[in-house]
């Protein structure tokens, strides 16, 4: 795709971003569940290019964690579809006032939330990111220029034809979820060019793709490097509590960013937690890599390295570490941090107290599962992804964060000098 051809696409979704931000809610959510319909109406034909994608990634030999992040399955769109439901059943940010004061002088302050205008979404494998991404840049009052990677290629288009469609139906321009045509690598180049018409680039994949997405825009860029979270079991720990907390955390989906990748144990309760935490995982798949104190309890595991405890697996391996106490755990966290999440599991409240006040990861959870750090799971409806830089936003963005602020002043005539013919 040429860079012209990539500049109007993006300067048509400018175009119709100015009509996405004057609808009101009522439009707006009818329009999300027209959508969510269309998805569930649409569900043969998605599927059918989705197994053309799988067939595409088993030819090409993609690792099964990734065939995973691309597969497309009936639950998984109707999950998709509920989504949507969810998020147009969210308030609407747009417009909200969130913050009024008055000045000596007689003038009141507002802070109003306004859309963003348009957003970009550059990502890889996972094509529930395509509706996501959609509803909530639309929600929020924004138009949304996505580029899914190649591997998903037939899925999208099949989501994208399905949502056009509805914006067709309520005679909005389609340029509003704009999706090229092309698997060319040289799209994202050219829309990282596209600075007067894109004004927020959202990479979600890899650490390689985010770097290389932040090294190369001429657009601000939230950043989501990796995922190494970390789950600190105290001293005191409920050890059957722990134990499916971890095998929630790396099992349920390994190939996720809020996946567990490295395990803390208090000392003293690393004689009796690790051996019957090793035996859960190992019945689960999982290949362990622990440091010297931890083969000690759990003899027949690989050693850790260095490296290992700044892996981000996204596979069925975990790296475990024993550590004197709550402050070398938070330490170690500190040093490898990626500010993703973080997990404590105690039944000791003040730990559970500093833990929250001395990791500043983006989400810091005691006694639940690294997986709820996900926008869906804590009441977002939805997340365009996970930042964790702290500019503009931190954590799982939801609406909120696809709007900005803009002061509103009103007056009766002050001015800020006096007039010369007073």
């Amino acid at each position: 795709m040429s860079i012209n051809t990539c500049a109007e696409m993006a300067r048509a979704c400018r175009a119709a971003s100015r009509v996405v931000a004057r609808l009101n809610s009522d439009s707006k959510n009818t329009l999300l569940l027209d959508m969510a319909a269309g998805l569930r109406e649409n569900m043969e034909r998605i599927l059918s290019a989705n197994n053309r994608d799988i067939e595409l990634a088993r030819q090409a030999k993609l690792s099964d964690v990734l065939i995973d992040r691309l597969l497309l399955t009936p639950a998984r769109l109707e999950a998709m579809a509920s989504a949507m439901q969810d998020i147009a059943a969210l308030p609407d940010p747009v417009g909200e006032i969130t913050k009024t004061w008055h000045r000596p002088n007689g003038l009141t302050v507002s802070y109003q939330r306004i859309p963003l205008g348009v957003i970009g979404i550059i990502y890889e494998s996972r094509p529930n990111v395509t509706a996501d991404a959609a509803a909530l840049c639309f929600k929020a009052g924004n138009a949304v220029f996505l580029r899914g990677g190649s591997e998903a290629f037939h899925s999208n288009q099949a989501i994208v034809t399905v949502l056009h469609h509805a914006l067709e139906q309520h005679d909005l321009q389609s340029a509003a979820i704009t999706m090229p045509a092309s698997t060319e690598r040289s799209v994202i180049m050219d829309m990282l060019n596209c600075s007067e018409d894109i004004d927020l680039i959202i990479p979600r994949g890899g650490e390689g793709l985010v770097r290389f997405v932040t090294e190369n825009s001429r657009i601000p860029v939230i950043k989501h490097y990796k995922g190494v979270c970390h789950q600190y079991v105290d001293y005191n720990a409920d050890i059957h509590m722990a134990i499916d907390l971890l095998v929630d955390g790396k099992c349920s989906r390994p190939g996720v960013c809020n996946a567990l990748e490295t395990l803390l144990v208090h000392e003293a309760i690393a004689g009796e937690f690790l051996p019957r935490a090793a035996a859960a995982l190992s019945r689960q798949g999982v290949t362990l890599r622990g440091c010297e104190k931890t083969r000690h309890y759990v003899p027949d595991i690989e050693p850790a390295t260095e490296d290992d405890y700044y892996a981000e697996y996204l596979s069925l391996t975990l790296a475990i570490k024993v550590v004197a106490g709550l402050e070398e755990a938070v330490s170690h966290i500190e040093q490898d941090v990626s500010d993703h999440t973080e997990v404590i599991v105690t039944r000791d409240y003040e730990n559970a107290r500093r833990f929250l006040s001395l990791i500043n990861s983006s989400v810091v959870l005691v006694n639940a599962s690294s997986r709820f750090s996900d926008g869906g799971q804590l009441g977002l409806g939805a997340e365009i992804g996970i930042s964790t830089t702290k500019l503009h936003a931190y954590g799982p963005m939801g609406l909120e964060s696809l709007t900005t602020q803009k002061f509103i002043v009103t007056g009766d005539g002050q001015t800020r000098h006096g007039l010369p013919w007073e």
